[in-house]
């Protein structure tokens, strides 16, 4: 089972922010992550953050190891669109449209053995030996 993160919303086209995204994919989350820290596009940041979240969620929602998480699958889909107007000569305006783009990271991995709690039962019969 995966494990998913999403952001919406960011204020940054689609295009620029799949750049990004096709340098990380297929990789380990490790290695993405040390690529986008040197990644010199501001589109990076948002990725990062993303991966950064969909790692914590497998770690303490999923309990997968760390270690061996690997990104499955990241997509940048287009978000909604703000419509402005820019004054130009003569009184007039132009439209334009500010885009946003929304992050999906999917990451996988090998899960952690839960240990079971030991009863109190248990730890008093190992003290009384």
């Amino acid at each position: 089972m995966s494990v998913k993160a999403i952001a919406k919303g960011i204020r940054m086209s689609p295009r620029k922010v799949a750049v990004v995204a096709s340098l990380v994919r297929g990789r380990s989350v490790a290695n993405a992550l040390t690529i986008l820290e040197n990644t010199p596009r501001r589109a990076a940041q948002p990725v990062m953050k993303v991966i950064n979240s969909a790692k914590a969620n497998a770690d303490y929602n999923h309990k997968y190891k760390v270690d061996t998480l690997t990104i499955t699958s990241i997509s940048v889909t287009p978000g909604i669109r703000y419509k402005r107007q820019r004054p130009i000569a003569r009184g007039q305006s132009h439209p334009f449209q500010l885009k946003t783009s929304h992050i999906f990271v999917e990451i996988d991995g090998d899960k952690r053995e839960i240990k079971k709690p030991v009863s109190k039962k248990e730890t008093t019969e190992n003290n009384n030996d």
